[in-house]
């Protein structure tokens, strides 16, 4: 794994980007793969590996990863994604510089308290746009070559 890590609790971001929240309204699992795809472009274009957790409706926690794509983790029954948000900063904070993208104050201060960096739901937003518009800007210059 990556040094570099960026957890993204999936539900916060959902409901905090309009065009996720309007695909959810929809059917939630196309707001889960629009995010999904936002954040595997995202760990292509910048090489930090990305997680994302979702709250889940399973009785064990489960972990799946999409073919040459991010990991992704879904609670189980009686825990949250903020459950396992904060298990895998408390567990993995000291060896990797970790950033927790959520809206979410309270996971937020506990993130913190464990050494994460955090950002809010915007920040993740600016971060995947600018990470894009790189990767885009450098397709130009190496098609011109």
């Amino acid at each position: 794994m990556n040094a570099r890590v960026l957890l993204v609790d999936g539900h916060s971001i959902i409901f905090a980007w309009p065009e996720l929240r309007r695909l959810h309204q929809r059917k939630g699992s196309l707001a889960r793969e629009a995010l999904v795809k936002a954040l595997t472009d995202y760990q292509d274009y910048t090489g930090i590996h990305v997680v994302a957790v979702f709250d889940g409706k399973g009785v064990a926690a489960s972990d799946a990863s999409e073919p040459a794509g991010i990991q992704i983790f879904y609670s189980g029954a009686g825990q949250t994604a903020d459950d396992i948000v904060e298990r895998l900063v408390a567990k993995y904070g000291g060896r990797r510089e970790i950033t927790v993208a959520t809206s979410d104050m309270l996971e937020q201060q506990t993130a913190s308290a464990f050494g994460a960096l955090c950002i809010t739901a915007q920040g993740l937003k600016e971060r995947v746009d600018e990470a894009r518009a790189g990767f885009e800007r450098a397709l130009k210059v190496h098609a011109h070559r």
